[in-house]
């Protein structure tokens, strides 16, 4: 009455609360088979933090990669919606029309589609795949070259899971035409931007092989891509060298689910593995990378990738310390790649400037190589006006060499900033005897270095006393730019930063809007858990995860009334939104399965149940001052 009579006041009115959520993309899909995706929905830690780069809203839309293989099965339920005719080609028959086999479980992990009750979700699912069938019948250089250079200003990615035989004798690479293919990519293709080339390193890690040796991973236009167990244990198929740049997940072991994808004849599959399953996972997350920033260069990206891959928990005893700070390993180059940090810094990412190259030839006679040679080269003519470089990129080293048994050589190159990179390690089963010729080697290694000073190359017989060789041409040739690229170096370290741990450190206040979880901050929260604000301190709250209930696979809260989704084999109640045993569960690989859901769903509540029981029971025991309040969750 008071504001009635008022004269100044013109209009009032008593404020309510009202209820309003966020326009942004639902961040766990309901895809059947989503549970087992372990490396994306937060089933490890850590994982490859896909989900918190769905949570900034980047699906892979407006994106087109196309998977180059043996083709892909164009109508596959949980692929159809999103192939894409012109991304596609059939380049053994000559035809448009791509039909499949090991392309469509590479497919599916990038672009299957989520929410649709099929299969599993790819990384990037709402990007646009296709399919290059090139692999299934006489592979020569035009359909490799045809393959790669498919519509290159529609295609932005290209993801290979192949190359030459990985028997650990074999040293092979692209031919003049499908060099050139790649040439062309990465200077005309996207606009200019460059084409993005996605190469699986190798499977030939029981034969001792060496991705060096392998001139379509080792080439400086491909971003390779290692692989490395849930336990984070390199795979026996493993294959290493210094040309990898990250690492995703592959399998668990071969008792466990793997990866999940599309299979032939419309089936689900989560049997997939090798380093075939992680290119196409890294595909995904830069086709997600491409949404967040569609001007980044083919550069850019591989500086981006090496910024957001974390040496995390894998096991290897190379991890080394280059230069300027970083870990880097020949087994998973700079670590394992995390989505989340990936589209943070590339949406910030202001471009790299234009790539320098120096080349510096440094032998100028022949030389026996003996049981070991060393060789020193000073790089001084590389630091003139057009040809200065202050950070660098890839480092190759051109050789020509014989030798009486090939595969006893270990060559090794040391920067001015006294980094060590393996270029080549013993191949116990390549007995050649023609050497090397005109074979480039290359290395990630010394990423954003300074490469003034002196570069020392040396090469060692660890085989029979009695090899002899000649080293006839040592050519160095450096990549980078003239920009200071250190400066850029700590760019992301407020992202995902923990602000506070416990004693045995988990994390317990994040900075920005994370939610703590376990040992990290994320986005919002995984399956299983849900965010919640807590007081932190006198003057803060902290927002941390919180187990939801038992029977809940999703929740708003941590009572079995809150789910939102439940776990496979239960069936969801709207109305009440709790989740109860589901019968005619559909087939998994084929076989009819009605009672498992029910034991699965059964045990779970039943597990809810005697939880709530045992605090009850616990409560009367203790006495009140332990039990909540009416009204309140436990």
């Amino acid at each position: 009455m008071r504001l009635a009579k008022e004269p100044k006041v013109l209009w009032f009115e008593q404020q309510t609360v009202k209820r309003r959520t966020k326009r942004s993309v639902s961040v766990v899909p309901t895809d059947p088979w989503f549970h087992k995706q372990w490396y994306m929905n937060n089933g490890i830690n850590p994982d490859l933090n896909i989900l918190a780069a769905w949570s900034k809203g980047y699906t892979g839309l407006g994106v087109v990669l196309t998977v180059l293989d043996d083709g892909i099965e164009k109508d596959h339920p949980d692929l159809s919606a999103n192939y894409d005719p012109l991304a596609s080609y059939d380049f053994n028959s000559n035809d448009p029309d791509p039909q499949p086999r090991h392309g469509t479980r590479c497919a599916g992990e990038v672009a299957a589609a989520a929410n649709n009750r099929i299969c599993g979700a790819g990384v990037a699912y709402n990007a646009r795949v296709g399919g290059v069938r090139m692999l299934d019948g006489p592979i020569t250089d035009v359909v490799e070259a045809q393959s790669l250079s498919l519509r290159p200003q529609h295609i932005h990615i290209y993801s290979a899971s192949w190359g030459p035989e990985d028997d650990g004798k074999t040293v092979d690479g692209p031919g003049v035409l499908a060099a050139e293919a790649f040439y062309r990519g990465v200077t005309k293709g996207r606009g200019g931007l460059g084409s993005i080339f996605i190469w699986a390193s190798g499977n030939g890690g029981i034969n001792y092989d060496n991705c060096n040796c392998d001139g379509y991973a080792n080439s400086i236009y491909t971003l390779s891509v290692g692989s490395v167990l849930a336990g984070g244990r390199r795979p026996w198929y493993g294959e290493g060298c210094s040309a990898i740049l990250t690492t995703t997940y592959s399998s668990r072991t071969t008792s466990e689910v793997q990866i999940v994808t599309t299979d032939l004849h419309h089936r689900c599959t989560d049997k997939h593995t090798g380093t075939s399953a992680s290119a196409p996972l890294a595909a995904g997350m830069i086709a997600l990378a491409l949404e967040a920033n569609p001007a980044l260069t083919w550069r850019d990206l591989q500086h981006l990738v090496i910024r957001t891959s974390k040496p995390a928990h894998l096991q290897a005893e190379d991890w080394a310390v280059n230069g300027v700070g970083r870990k880097v390993s020949h087994h998973y180059g700079y670590g394992l790649l995390d989505a989340g940090l990936l589209v943070e810094m590339a949406k910030a990412w202001t471009g790299t400037r234009p790539q320098r190259r120096c080349s510096v030839k440094a032998l100028h006679a022949p030389r026996n190589i003996g049981s070991e040679l060393t060789i020193s080269t000073d790089v001084s003519s590389c630091s003139g006006r057009t040809k200065r470089i202050r950070s660098l990129e890839h480092v190759r080293v051109r050789l020509s060499l014989s030798y009486s048994r090939r595969g006893d050589l270990v060559i090794a190159l040391t920067s001015p900033m006294g980094t060590t990179s393996t270029l080549l390690t013993v191949r116990p089963y390549d007995t050649s005897q023609q050497g090397y010729e005109d074979w480039t080697f290359m290395s990630t290694h010394f990423w954003d270095e300074n490469p003034n000073g002196t570069w020392t190359l040396r090469l060692e017989n660890k085989g029979d006393a009695y090899n002899t060789g000649l080293l006839t041409s040592f050519t160095l040739h450096l990549h980078g730019t003239d920009e200071d690229m250190t400066a850029r170096r700590f760019a992301a370290s407020a992202v995902d930063e923990c602000i506070r741990r416990d004693a045995q450190g988990a994390c317990e206040e994040c900075g920005s809007s994370f939610y703590a979880y376990q040992r990290s901050c994320l986005s919002y929260c995984p399956p299983r858990y849900y965010g919640r604000t807590q007081r932190a301190a006198a003057t803060s709250a902290a927002r941390i995860c919180a187990s939801c209930h038992p029977s809940c696979y999703t929740c708003q809260g941590a009572s079995a009334n809150n789910c939102t989704a439940c776990p496979p084999a239960c069936t969801f109640d709207e109305l009440t939104h709790s989740c109860s045993p589901q019968r005619g569960f559909p087939p998994e690989e084929g076989l009819q399965r009605d009672l498992l859901p029910v034991l699965i769903c059964g045990g779970l509540i039943l597990s809810a149940v005697l939880y709530v029981t045992y605090r009850v029971a616990f409560c009367v025991v203790k006495g009140s001052a332990c039990c909540p309040r009416a009204g309140r969750t436990t």
